[in-house]
């Protein structure tokens, strides 16, 4: 569970004479999404660089506009990057491990019998039950796509399904058990900054995220039968061949994989669980792959550190298993890094506290509060660059809005999730984007139209708020409590 070194600026914490007019908060904004998009439009640029001139120009305004000291900026980046250090140390250790799996004939084995025991018709429906299964088991959907994930898209492309589509199907999976799992670290924080049970959250979190399950699946279902077409003569067996002629293809290669997921099931962290996860895949690719030597280790240190380069006759294999290790990490670092600068210094200049104070006062119904809450953490994703940004600046700034709207706080912890932890992968530089798109080895745009639970979740939020289905009310639940105390004292 990841837990905050710091509690975010709210409108109130800032002194008036330090803050910032609604003006001066949405120069930085847009700026930088000017330079984002000139960026990436006009001159086919990587977000590092524009980060970089959203963080220089967010800087400047703090500095001479604001009267903002240097030190506190550098201060408010530190703490954005705190925040999101367990991201960034996650990052480093997939990247080893999607690498050790694919050395120890881990995926290859996956992919291998896959291939064998799913058709194109139900893969897409099939793959995104599993990543729910999983992610529900272990709370993580960043590990679910960083194992089960990667395998999905060799099988995918074995079977001659689009990768976009099996991108968008693993992560619909992952997120909709992350999201209704006791166990996942987003799911505790949106229970923690709002005030609420975490089982209370958990529990009116299901509804709407089972509803828009179903109506993936129905999708996914769709797709399958009328989007995939036939597999090409002759692929699954060439596809086969090469991998058993490069790997010895057994069980015995699931070993990393059990354990992992077996640590992840016992209550362990995802940092450890999966470090773990990479020692067993060193450990297996000497074992079975061999040499079973000081060579032997040498060579799976390597495949740690540099990632794998398989050559066979078919090029689709070689493309699928081709992994980077963990100096193929830094171009996703880099991004990220400076993603979560950026956030940082919007927080500390008090930027992101005042626009969420003004989008909370145009909130004059049930309705507009439930979409404000969503558009505030899908902003927070935008902008800040993190999903904990995302359920923690609204999660805070908003809870005297609900109490003002005579709302339980499950109301507050479901929108910032339903909205926040689903959309960041929505975003390219937000670290879920970032990491999402590296590790299954899709562009987030060619994946985003086909990852309905991430425009379901936040759609169905909407619906509640608008029609008052499933909203619940703290007199509600007052009136609840006081009739279950009268019902015990009568059986007394």
């Amino acid at each position: 569970m990841a837990t905050l070194s710091f509690e975010p600026l709210t409108y109130d914490d800032i002194p008036e004479d330090e803050r910032p007019t609604l003006g001066q908060a949405l120069v930085p904004i847009f700026g930088m999404l000017f330079f984002l998009s000139v960026g990436a439009i006009l001159l086919d640029l990587d977000p590092q660089i524009p980060l970089l001139f959203g963080i220089g120009l967010t800087g400047l305004v703090g500095r001479y506009w604001l009267g903002q000291s240097w030190r506190s900026m550098y201060e408010g980046i530190a703490d954005g990057l705190l925040m999101g250090m367990q991201a960034i140390l996650i990052i480093f250790v997939i990247y080893m491990l999607i690498s050790t799996w694919t050395g120890a004939g881990t995926i290859p084995t996956l992919i291998y019998y896959g291939l064998e025991l799913l058709t194109p018709t139900v893969f897409l429906p099939v793959a995104t039950l599993l990543a729910a299964v999983v992610a529900f088991a272990i709370g993580s959907s960043w590990t679910t796509a960083g194992t089960l994930g990667v395998a999905f898209i060799g099988i995918g492309a074995g079977l001659g399904v689009p990768e976009p589509m099996t991108a968008g199907a693993v992560l619909t999976g992952a997120y909709t058990g992350d999201k209704i799992s006791p166990l996942s670290d987003t799911t505790n924080l949106a229970a923690a900054v709002t005030n609420t049970d975490l089982m209370t959250h958990v529990r009116t979190m299901r509804v709407g995220t089972g509803l828009a399950l179903v109506i993936s699946l129905g999708l996914y279902t769709y797709l399958g039968l009328t989007a995939t077409g036939a597999i090409p003569p002759g692929r699954v067996e060439s596809i086969q061949s090469a991998i058993s002629g490069s790997y010895v293809v057994s069980p015995v290669t699931f070993a990393p994989l059990v354990l992992t997921f077996a640590l992840a099931l016992r209550g362990y962290p995802a940092l450890p669980a999966i470090t773990s996860g990479v020692f067993a895949g060193i450990a297996t690719q000497i074992l079975v792959q061999g040499p079973v030597s000081t060579e032997g280790l040498v060579a799976a240190m390597e495949v740690a550190q540099s990632g794998t380069s398989v050559e066979t006759d078919v090029e689709l294999v070689n493309d699928l298993l081709a992994s980077g290790g963990l100096t193929g990490s830094s171009w996703t670092i880099t991004v990220v890094v400076a993603a979560l600068a950026l956030g940082g210094i919007l927080e500390r200049t008090g930027v992101l506290a005042v626009i969420a104070h003004r989008l909370g006062q145009s909130m004059k119904s049930v309705g507009s509060l439930t979409a404000g809450t969503a558009l505030s953490a899908f902003g927070m994703n935008v902008l800040a660059a993190e999903q904990y940004m995302s359920i923690v600046v609204p999660g805070m700034s908003l809870r005297g809005l609900y109490d003002d709207f005579d709302l339980d706080s499950r109301n507050l912890s479901r929108a910032v999730e339903a909205a926040g932890t689903t959309t960041s992968a929505l975003v390219p530089w937000n670290a879920g984007g970032v990491y999402m798109a590296t590790v299954l080895g899709v562009p987030t745009l060619e994946y985003a139209p086909y990852y309905f639970l991430g425009f379901l979740s936040p759609a169905i939020l909407l619906i509640m708020g608008v029609t008052g289905w499933r909203i619940t009310k703290q007199s509600e639940e007052t009136n609840a409590g006081i009739k279950g105390a009268v019902e015990s004292l009568a059986d007394d």
